[in-house]
């Protein structure tokens, strides 16, 4: 069974500003999550799914959707603050979503086969998902809890415009994901790859090659059954529903699946070199490097 694409478009960069999933970069007016799409179809992926803020439907269909008309069969779904399970109700005062891995459960009614779980700012690169892609397109029918996460090598991962938040990972000796923790500040110290931590002290994080997570996911329908029973859990815990700004995140669910024994992720190495416009400095050394793709022939021009 071919897997899916599942793109995580509902918020907003806070940092760079604006839509930056519909910023055009590439020579041809292309977004990245265009060549996203692109290296995915080339990879086997068989259907695009995307979550969405509903304000941003009628912009989002005609800028994105009606590019993809005649090559893959693609899919809207919506996260809205208000979608909570019966018997829950949004606290008074919270505007801010609730995380990415509620934007993951908007999609379980239009997802019946194994998916990959992207961001729409990141250039993941085409090894990343031909990787992704291969491991899920080759796991068994009816699979459960065999999951899969892109472990990009944390020195491909940086900006020169300043830090980035990464999830810091450790695998055991048969690669399967251990542990994952939020490095909010990571850059090149010195020559050194350093996170700040707690105390505002920076610490190496172990060399170029750890791995870490670009929230590149790889899950089977089963993931849905799962999150949605454990967000009532978060939902339930009082300083869940007090904080407003709690978030029900991608790596609070596998790091609780992980611990319970439910599934096991495979953390799979790629040689892949991410880039994206965490800051709108960012911007002229990705518009920069997707212009030397297409020039090297990676990417034709016009992209579809």
């Amino acid at each position: 069974m071919k897997p899916t694409l599942f793109l995580l478009a509902a918020g907003m960069g806070s940092r760079y500003g604006g839509l930056k999933q519909l910023d055009t970069l590439g020579p041809n007016g292309e977004t990245i999550m265009d060549y996203s799409i692109y290296d995915a179809i080339q990879a086997g992926f068989g259907k695009i799914v995307w979550v969405i803020r509903r304000d941003f439907e009628e912009q989002f269909r005609t800028q994105v959707l009606s590019k993809y008309e005649g090559h893959i069969p693609c899919e809207l779904c919506f996260q809205a603050l208000d979608d909570l399970p019966d018997g829950f109700s949004v606290p008074e005062g919270r505007v801010k979503p609730w995380g990415t891995n509620h934007a993951v459960l908007m999609g379980k009614d239009v997802i019946k086969e194994p998916f990959c779980v992207i961001n729409c700012d990141d250039f993941y690169n085409r090894d990343a998902f031909m990787t992704i892609g291969k491991f899920l397109s080759e796991l068994p029918e009816g699979s459960e809890g065999r999951y899969a996460m892109v472990g990009f090598r944390v020195g491909n991962t940086l900006s020169e415009n300043g830090s980035v938040a990464r999830g810091v990972c450790a695998k055991d000796a048969n690669d399967n994901l251990q542990t994952i923790v939020e490095r909010t500040e990571i850059e090149r110290i010195d020559g050194v790859i350093s996170y700040k931590d707690e105390h505002g002290t920076w610490q190496p994080v172990g060399g170029d090659n750890v791995p870490v997570s670009m929230n590149m996911w790889g899950f089977t329908p089963d993931y849905f059954r799962h999150s949605e029973d454990f967000f009532r859990a978060f939902l339930s815990d009082p300083k869940n529903m007090s904080n407003l700004k709690a978030e029900f995140f991608i790596p609070l669910m596998v790091d609780k699946l992980i611990a319970d024994g439910t599934a096991t992720v495979k953390v799979l190495d790629t040689t892949s070199k991410w880039f994206g416009v965490t800051y709108a400095a960012d911007r002229p050394d990705t518009v920069a490097r997707i212009k030397a793709l297409v020039d090297e022939g990676v990417y034709p021009s016009p992209l579809f």
